[in-house]
């Protein structure tokens, strides 16, 4: 009998899901310029933060497939799984976050969520405090970049838990 990562049998876990489609193939050009507006965002922002953005916002999403992928490229960035486990419930567990980490993870929230139709005064001005006007720019394109990427992700049903983070990461 094989086990997985948790040492439950496998025959006692659930079956996978199939993704519905595979949008990749059948947009390549809209999957292409996902990817370099993926890389454009990241280019003015903190990878630290970046990583901590795509997980909150995938977490607010319910994107399995991107939670996979990006708590998997956090950890082989170096990134603690305190850190990431904590991103949950961040307002209860602040001590493991900075400042600008925290002005980060509100700033992703309010925009992924727009519960109110809008991203509040105190957020934004929290966030021009710890980040310069590029930077700004920057966090604005990820956290809007990982919610087009979650919503494909989740609209079609990826599969997560087979993502391999690139080995030269470290």
């Amino acid at each position: 009998m094989t086990t997985n990562e948790h040492h439950h049998p496998t025959s006692a876990l659930n079956p996978e899901h199939t993704p519905r489609t595979n949008w990749a193939e059948l947009a390549p050009d809209v999957y292409k310029a996902m990817i370099r507006l993926d890389a454009a965002s990241r280019r003015g922002l903190d990878p630290v933060v970046g990583e901590l953005v795509k997980i909150r916002a995938s977490q607010l999403n319910h994107c399995a497939f991107c939670l996979d992928m990006h708590t998997k490229d956090a950890l082989a960035a170096g990134e603690s799984i305190e850190r990431i486990v904590q991103l949950s419930a961040w307002e209860e567990s602040q001590h493991y976050y900075t400042p600008k980490e925290i002005a980060a993870i509100e700033l992703t929230e309010a925009v992924t969520v727009l519960t109110d139709g809008f991203v509040p005064d105190k957020v934004w001005e929290k966030a021009a405090k710890h980040f310069d006007e590029t930077e700004l720019a920057h966090l604005v394109a990820a956290i809007t970049t990982i919610n087009a990427w979650n919503r494909f992700a989740v609209t079609t049903r990826l599969v997560p838990g087979h993502y391999k983070p690139a080995e030269t990461r470290h």
